[in-house]
């Protein structure tokens, strides 16, 4: 086993890290509070290459694997923007596996050098309000008409919907009583989303307010055929395919906001003094943090491992499902113990754990909650039976 970073890996980490540093804290608190988006960060990013980072090179990427885009996402929480500066990014880099991996050559080179370019957003629209983490009994159609299908129905949760220019669209090609099983007669679609028959509208929520996320409704939407994603009907196991990437990246995520919070506790214990000594001298401060600092470096293992054995194309359901269950565990720990840590100054804004605290808890319940993830271990690791 070798546990040190490649020279890549660290120049990645250290590149990113730099470019940061233009974006303090005080940066994401002004655009997390006026709700806007962070354009000048994205850009950066964009012209630095990040964002195309696991596009092939053929197609205007980097061409490298999950472990450095994991690298990417991991530094730019872990400065102190959080989900607000991770979800402004980390879509463009796993939303566009399934069109990598089974949209037609037509579609890679139309689509994927305007999205690692930055040039191109694209949303992701998949849950909707009466299926929830049931993908199968989702309801929004399409109906093939000729040389294109027309959408209908709402999708919910749909992040960047305000400003993406395309949206991953997971529909019904076939109803769902009409197929032998249920993962079956969904197909995926590259939809254009700022259209007239699309409304969006965002939804207010308690944090990560930078990037919007909004429900949109589809009223007889005309996608092109050729903007289809692969075979009709099979669209649900192309899904499947970028969702263990999508649990890496939103697990490093997670790791990088548990940084974020334990570096200012750790600073603040050891700047605030209290009866005439620092608050860190205590062991009911400094304990834990140490445990906060371990289970932070014990879900990084996990990331890693993940991560290694989707870039080797081995099965890795099991360890992306674990590591974004134990980051997410991690760093709302880590965020909830800063703002302990900070007494009453936890809540004050000024201090940013709060917002930390925030967009940590998010973690814990997307894009799939805490309990799924302990379904799908109990069943497909421990083999007990399915409980739903």
């Amino acid at each position: 086993m070798n546990f040190s970073e490649t020279d890549d890996q660290r120049i990645i980490r250290e590149s990113v890290r730099k470019l940061c540093l233009d974006f303090p804290d005080d940066y994401w608190a002004r655009h997390d509070e006026a709700e806007e988006f962070p354009w000048e960060f994205y850009r950066a990013m964009a012209e630095a290459g990040w964002i195309g980072i696991a596009i092939p090179e053929a197609y205007g990427g980097s061409g490298m694997g999950i472990t450095e885009a994991s690298i990417v996402l991991e530094e730019v929480a872990a400065s102190g923007a959080a989900m607000n500066g991770a979800t402004a990014l980390h879509l463009s880099i796993f939303g566009m596996h399934p069109v990598i991996g089974h949209g037609s050559e037509e579609m890679k080179q139309k689509y994927l050098p305007p999205v690692a370019s930055g040039e191109l957003h694209v949303a992701f629209g998949v849950t909707e309000p009466d299926a929830g983490t049931d993908t199968t009994s989702i309801t929004t159609s399409a109906r093939r008409e000729g040389d294109q299908y027309i959408v209908k129905g709402r999708k919910v949760w749909t992040t960047k919907a305000l400003i993406a220019e395309r949206v991953l669209l997971l529909v019904r090609t076939t109803e769902l009583a009409k197929v032998d099983r249920r993962t079956d007669g969904m197909t995926l679609l590259l939809a254009e989303l700022q259209r007239p028959e699309v409304t969006i509208s965002p939804i207010p929520k308690v944090g990560r307010n930078a990037v919007a996320t909004c429900e949109v409704v589809y009223d007889e939407l005309p996608v092109a055929i050729a903007d289809r994603i692969g075979e009709e009907g099979k669209g649900f196991r192309y899904l499947l395919g970028g969702l263990n990437a999508e649990r890496i990246l939103i697990a490093a995520e997670a790791l990088g906001i548990g940084r974020a919070a334990l570096r200012r506790a750790v600073n603040y214990a050891n700047e605030r003094v209290v009866f005439g000594r620092p608050i860190g001298k205590n062991q009911g401060v400094s304990f834990p943090l140490g445990e906060a600092k371990m289970r932070l470096d014990a879900a990084e293992l996990m990331i890693r491992k993940a991560a290694w054995k989707l870039d080797n194309g081995e099965p890795c359901g099991a360890e992306a499902n674990m590591a974004k269950w134990l980051a997410a565990d991690a760093a709302f720990q880590a965020a909830d113990q800063a703002m302990q840590t900070h007494g009453g100054f936890g809540y004050a804004k000024e201090y940013h754990v709060e917002r930390y605290w925030r967009e940590a808890r998010l973690m814990r319940i997307a894009p799939i909650s805490q309990e799924m993830i302990l379904n799908y271990v109990t069943e497909h690791v421990l083999d007990l039976p399915r409980s739903y």
